[in-house]
């Protein structure tokens, strides 16, 4: 999504811009597929930074107005409610702040004060503030919030939809995150991410910009420390003047080791399974958007030492969502925490067999917080840290990329740039501003 982004805004301005993806379908870690006869979205649970109008200021819409998307016809459709689920606790949400600050009121009655103060604290902060140095958003959070069981169900749909880093955010983050989900609030496009996706290729086309499909970069070219074009895997050959690259930090300095980039690759990576059913989710009992659970009072966020975490997870439920037409999907998405040592060092048999193996499992971890799934099944895929890896190229099969971010999008390269995770925006919207942010750089420094 940020590739794009930042393809449209260099097309609108006259750049001639060209992007390059290995893949054969645009949109990256959210993209879609037909499968089972069935149209699947891969990535997307929901759009984060949903506001119902809202100012201009809004990051959506900036966003759209900067890639000139119209929001009416990418047609999203807001939550009905999200959960968040601890034993003994659970915290209801949706699309209107004061309706979870209510919530937390009745459930943690003494920290009431306490979360509008951190609210506070997260519309005041400057998240453009690249020279900050890195503060623990747990310490800062637990410095506000004193009940520590509050801390952990804060923290969990904000790590699983956004952090990079094992059982803590960089504050910066927190802020970002929390603003997206609980300031603002989830929505999806009706039909799907192919949507969005669809609008973004027909505006780089209006702008004259050109998609190459199944077309990966080997290597930048570099001459005297300045770019001077790329080599795709089949050894064509094409020159440019600047490179925006939207595949991580690592992996850049992988096809370019002149960027000497010293980010550590990412280590968080997910499994998740897509369930179609025979009914719709709210005649089987369930009418939340999507349910974040964690089975124990501490909630852990790292690569696992098992092959599934089935102790904590994300339970989406696309149909639930106020769409204009009611869907008819019976689709629920059931995502952990995955081992990307085991997953990706497992031969082709193993691989298969305990894709099955850990899907079971999962469908049984969950049968507590969802509706009882086991005979109402009509079709199932399961992705794994190997899917994406193979899929996207992220080293590990990370999908929030490097915990080492380069916020101004600058590497230390004349012409080369990143855009996307591993520039630290993360989700759709926080992918398009990242492509936006750094095509205006482009613009900057090639006029001068």
């Amino acid at each position: 999504m940020s590739g794009l982004s930042a393809a449209i805004r260099l097309s609108h301005f006259g750049f001639k811009t060209l992007v390059l993806e290995r893949h054969y379908r645009p949109g990256g870690l959210n993209s879609f597929y037909k499968m089972g006869g069935y149209d699947l979205d891969v990535g997307l649970h929901a759009m984060t930074n949903y506001v119902n109008g809202g100012p201009k200021s809004a990051p959506l819409n900036m966003v759209c107005r900067q890639l000139r998307l119209s929001l009416p016809e990418i047609k999203l459709a807001p939550q009905n409610y999200s959960k968040i689920v601890f034993p003994g606790k659970t915290i209801t949400f949706d699309n209107n702040f004061d309706n979870l600050a209510q919530h937390v009121a009745e459930g943690f009655p003494a920290q009431a004060d306490n979360f509008i103060k951190l609210a506070n604290i997260v519309r005041e902060f400057n998240i453009m503030d690249y020279s900050r140095e890195y503060v623990s958003g747990r310490e800062v959070v637990s410095s506000i919030i004193t009940d520590p069981l509050l801390v952990e169900m804060l923290f969990l749909p904000l790590m699983y939809y956004g952090s990079s880093e094992e059982d803590d955010m960089e504050f910066g983050q927190f802020v970002v995150m929390f603003r997206s989900i609980f300031l603002e609030g989830f929505a999806r496009p009706e039909g799907g991410v192919r949507r969005l996706i669809k609008q973004l290729v027909r505006r780089i086309k209006d702008g004259d910009g050109k998609i190459r499909l199944k077309s990966g970069v080997a290597k930048v070219v570099m001459d005297k420390g300045e770019v001077r074009g790329v080599v795709l895997d089949d050894g064509e050959e094409i020159e440019c003047g600047s490179v925006i690259s939207s595949v991580g930090l690592p992996e850049t300095a992988s096809i370019c080791p002149e960027s000497d980039s010293n980010a550590s690759p990412g280590k968080l990576s997910f499994m998740e399974s897509i369930n179609i059913l025979k009914n719709r989710h709210d005649e089987i009992g369930e009418g939340a958007s999507i349910v974040f659970f964690n089975k124990n009072k501490n909630f852990t966020y790292r690569n696992p030492d098992v092959p599934v975490d089935l102790d904590s997870g994300v339970i989406c439920y696309p149909d639930n969502f106020h769409y204009e037409e009611p869907t008819v999907s019976g689709m629920i998405r059931i995502t952990h925490m995955a081992d990307h040592r085991f997953w990706l060092s497992a031969d082709e048999a193993a691989y298969a067999e305990n894709k099955k193996l850990w899907h079971k499992r999962s469908i049984d971890a969950v049968k507590n917080i969802a509706p009882d799934l086991g005979g109402d099944m009509v079709f199932t895929d399961v992705f794994t840290p190997k899917t994406i890896r193979d899929f996207t190229g992220h080293v590990n099969g990370t999908v929030y990329g490097s915990p080492d971010k380069m916020k101004t999008g600058r590497t230390p390269i004349d012409g080369l740039y990143v855009c996307g995770t591993d520039q630290g925006f993360l989700g759709i919207v926080g992918s398009m501003i990242s492509g936006v942010m750094v095509a205006n750089d482009v613009m900057k420094s090639i006029q001068g």
